[in-house]
């Protein structure tokens, strides 16, 4: 049985070894989350102002949203090598640039008619950069179009959208089709002898959705709860700023070696397990500052979740790049972050 994000989270920081969870951090960071609510610099509508992605109204909009998180991963860089760029981006921006570019140019990027059969040749011309680099794991990229474009064609008439119908409105039943149908998905390892579960991309494809369509129409799901942050290498960055997350030393020393982590390994499992479990608590103390204070006018189920967090983190790192730079992210070669 393999346990589920928030569960296998739990499970983690209670026995790591090398991460540990801060509650002074913890209350640290709540605070600054409030403070993002009370002054609108952190809603829930984040999603729709970055540039390169679909609008609600856009007939699209889910199999646009399905590539690009069927793609989603690994946009680091090495140390010491030129970044992948487009259009002047870098990191999932640039992805997302190459993939507005190409639909743009008219390659049907959102049908799994097009994708399912790119060629290399295809996959070149769309994910070019702006100079000779080139983007990481492109034969995965092009192995996980396949897959996701065939079982989208020969299971749910050709779109994501049959996926969400299918799933009555739940955001769990949804993770759970997700990771069951597209390989590419399973986002899991061993951990002591447990089977956890780490589902970022999955995630963030239902916590994608939910944003772009506001939590209504398509977007709504009853239980949106159910899903975590998405734990990938940037995020744990910004908890350890906050005093949120802390290392080992030995492991922190490892990082600013520049030792890359294995994929499953028991270190790369604890950073991403219990970002997830920190994440958990900060939105705990969240809704409780909230409820303590109904002048704030802010509702706790509805206005605070692991995915607007986790949108608040992803966005700091980005504001605040250079102050970050000084704690090294963890670096793993992977298609699942």
């Amino acid at each position: 049985m393999v346990l589920m994000p928030k569960e296998s989270a739990k499970l983690v920081a209670g026995l790591a070894k090398d991460v540990f969870i801060e509650e002074t951090g913890v209350k640290k960071l709540a605070l600054a989350i409030l403070d993002g609510l009370k002054t609108g610099k952190l809603h829930k509508d984040n999603f729709s102002q970055v540039k390169y992605h679909p609008r609600p109204d856009d007939p699209r909009a889910v199999d646009w949203i399905f590539v690009l998180d069927t793609l989603n991963f690994s946009f680091w860089t090495d140390t010491g090598a030129k970044k992948w760029k487009v259009n002047g981006e870098t990191g999932y921006f640039a992805f997302c640039a190459a993939v507005s570019r190409a639909i743009d140019n008219g390659k049907p990027m959102w049908d799994p008619k097009y994708y399912s059969q790119i060629t290399q040749q295809d996959a070149e011309v769309i994910f070019r950069g702006d100079d000779e680099v080139d983007i990481p794991l492109m034969q995965d990229r092009i192995k996980g179009l396949h897959e996701a474009g065939k079982i989208l064609l020969d299971k749910y008439k050709g779109t994501f959208v049959e996926c969400i119908k299918s799933c009555e409105g739940s955001a769990k039943k949804l993770l759970q089709l997700i990771v069951k149908e597209f390989d590419s998905y399973r986002d899991e390892a061993d951990y002591e002898g447990h089977r956890i579960s780490i589902y970022k991309r999955a995630q963030i494809l239902i916590g994608d959705i939910w944003a772009c369509y506001k939590g209504r129409g398509l977007g709504e799901f009853h239980d949106i709860d159910s899903i975590a942050m998405f734990a990938d290498y940037r995020i744990p960055q910004v908890l350890v700023h906050y005093g949120t997350m802390r290392y080992s030393d030995s492991l922190m020393s490892k990082l600013k070696s520049d030792e890359p982590l294995k994929q499953g390994s028991r270190e790369e499992v604890e950073i991403r397990a219990c970002s997830i479990e920190a994440v958990e608590r900060v939105c705990d103390v969240v809704r409780s500052l909230i409820e303590a204070d109904p002048k704030l006018g802010l509702n706790p189920s509805t206005d605070v979740n692991a995915i607007v967090i986790d949108h608040y983190l992803w966005d700091y790192r980005r504001e605040y790049a250079q102050e970050l730079e000084h704690i090294p992210f963890h670096k793993t070669r992977t298609i699942y972050y």
